[in-house]
């Protein structure tokens, strides 16, 4: 097991040469121009409307087959390349929205805030009286065998237990993973370990539960039993996962393509949501393969309690993440291929054949000395050929700006607050330790691919005359801690002449700042062109600037940063 972080890359001795070229010559063309006022930070897609949407079922096989063999074939001679996505605000970044929020992206989050997730203090006791958890209902269908309990007072909460060649391990992954997902911003549920005795369960009579092929069967004190033998134990008590119902009407889940049309607020095809075509880098980072359409759900939020139907609005959650870190699968062939491999994966297959199978592939490199994690390592991972289990239609148009929004949010993600999340899992001490050093190591894979093509900076402010930002690739030791390594210049007015280079500070927290001379005398509209200026910065790390549009207001209201961007090569490239 490696414990070592991998080596920073090293800035090259003719930076100073590479940054000073890049801010000779004058600007070669006009630039893109933002309105004088902040960026949206809120999308309102939140807006009531009723009645609710109808459910939507997903066939279980259906979306699998769907996307492996029918979608591409019907794709095949289209033209459609995957452009920027939509709903980007100003500061190339994703709104507040029903399907995602601005969190450790945008807001420091300590250690306990990520360990306590989506869960509020509604929770389960364990320490409860016998027969206080009242089972209502069996669990419908997946992998993992689980029932519903309803505690007055408290709520509902699906109970889900380890599969029994794998004692620990999805309990463990589902309670971790929806930390991380959460504290990226998305919606998760309140997934946590429990540890119970089985007289604090209480069964009402009468039930059955439906499993994947369509069979029902009854859900009796003997299946009950079943179950908890099956399940992992530890002191005399059995260990599951406790995921609390959501809020709302449930309305079945979501798809990765088009829109819903039944919901007003619905009006971005979901494969050009950033938030939904950069979850393929946390969905690498984490290895959930099993990213479908099925482990999602849309929930239907009444304005009011008791008026389900609306009017209210429709929130979107991903959940489901066992299959994370390492999942094993009866075929060890397919197991190894896990997060390298679509199940049916016709390219690779076609390569395979023309050159009689002599190219090596990562999985057959693959071993199983992961512990309790199985494959799960950072041996030969690569996010940019990273898989699913079959094709994701958001996924597959991520591009580069969609993949490096998310990596800048990963870079937030410390080794403490990634412990943090682990600890979570109630793991042994020996397989908390690996999966915190494997996620750490995954983590600066994905950071020194996808800070090291598009501009590294973010978290921009004006401060006192000066406009500053973090680098990323610096902050998150994925560069070499070169305070040198930038330059600057500026461009002004409405064809954005040339306006001189400005001196760059970067200083030992991470930060990045440039002093900027006002413009103008502070007279005419605020969208006059005199007012304008474009700060281009240039880094060693990245051969993307960061180029920030800033308006002077005058001297009561200051400057203000109107949009960001970051294009592939600087306004002049060396």
């Amino acid at each position: 097991m490696a414990s070592e972080r991998p080596l920073p890359v090293r800035l090259p001795r003719s930076v100073a040469l590479i940054v000073a070229a890049a801010l000779v010559v004058a600007c070669g063309g006009g630039l893109r121009r933002f309105p004088a006022r902040d960026a949206m930070w809120h999308d309102t897609d939140d807006k009531p409307f009723a009645p609710a949407p109808k459910e939507y079922v997903s066939p279980f096989a259906w979306d699998g087959a769907n996307q492996l063999v029918f979608r591409p074939m019907s794709r095949f001679f289209a033209v459609d390349p995957a452009g920027r996505a939509v709903n980007v605000n100003a500061f190339d970044e994703v709104p507040d929205s029903s399907w995602f929020q601005n969190r450790i992206g945008r807001t420091p989050m300590t250690s306990e805030e990520i360990a306590r997730g989506a869960c509020d203090d509604k929770v389960l006791d364990v320490d409860a009286k016998d027969g206080t958890w009242i089972i209502d209902q069996g669990k419908p269908n997946g992998f993992n065998p689980g029932f519903r309990v309803n505690i007055p007072g408290i709520g509902k909460f699906m109970l889900k237990a380890d599969p029994k060649p794998e004692p620990d391990r999805a309990t463990g992954a589902t309670t971790v993973a929806a930390r991380l997902y959460h504290a990226a911003g998305y919606y998760a549920p309140c997934d946590s370990v429990v540890y119970f005795r089985p007289s604090i369960l209480k069964l009402n009579p009468g039930l059955t539960v439906t499993d994947n092929s369509g069979v029902s069967k009854p859900f009796d004190e003997p299946a009950l039993a079943k179950l908890l033998e099956s399940a992992s134990h530890r002191d005399g008590l059995v260990r599951m996962v406790a995921s609390k119902w959501l809020p709302g009407k449930p309305l079945g889940p979501y798809r990765y393509d088009g829109t819903r049309s039944d919901d007003p607020n619905d009006v971005i095809p979901h494969e050009d949501r950033r938030e939904l075509r950069g979850g393929r880098v946390l969905a690498a980072w984490l290895n959930h393969f099993d990213s479908r359409e099925q482990n999602t759900m849309d929930v239907f939020m009444p304005a009011s309690k008791d008026k389900k139907d609306g009017p209210g609005y429709v929130r979107h959650y991903i959940l489901d993440l066992g299959d994370c870190f390492g999942s094993v699968w009866n075929w060890d062939e397919i197991s190894r291929r896990l997060g390298f491999a679509y199940y049916l994966d016709i390219p690779y297959l076609a390569e395979d054949f023309v050159t009689f199978g002599a190219v090596e592939r990562p999985w057959e490199r693959a071993r199983r000395d992961g512990g309790l994690f199985n494959y799960f390592s950072a041996r030969d991972f690569d996010p940019e050929y990273w898989r699913g289990g079959y094709p994701n239609p958001a996924f597959v148009r991520m591009t580069e700006d969609d993949a490096a929004w998310m990596a800048r949010i990963l870079a937030r993600f410390s080794d403490e607050t990634i412990s943090a999340a682990v600890a979570t899992a109630q793991y042994d001490p020996a397989s908390a330790r690996y999966l915190t050093e494997t996620l750490a190591l995954r983590r600066d894979v994905i950071l020194r691919r996808y800070l090291t093509r598009l501009s590294p900076l973010a978290d921009v402010r004006i401060h006192e005359g000066e406009l500053c930002a973090v680098d990323l690739a610096r902050s998150a030791h994925i560069v070499a801690d070169d305070h040198r390594a930038y330059g600057a210049r500026r461009y002004r007015g409405a064809d954005g002449a040339a306006d001189g280079s400005l001196p760059v500070v970067g200083k030992p927290d991470g930060r990045v700042c440039v002093r900027l001379p006002r413009v103008g005398d502070g007279a005419g509209a605020d969208d006059d062109p005199a007012r304008y200026s474009v700060v281009e910065i240039v880094t060693a790390s990245a051969p993307g600037p960061l180029r920030a549009h800033v308006v002077d207001l005058g001297a009561e209201r200051g400057l203000l940063v109107t949009g960001l961007e970051r294009p592939v090569r600087p306004t002049v490239s060396p």
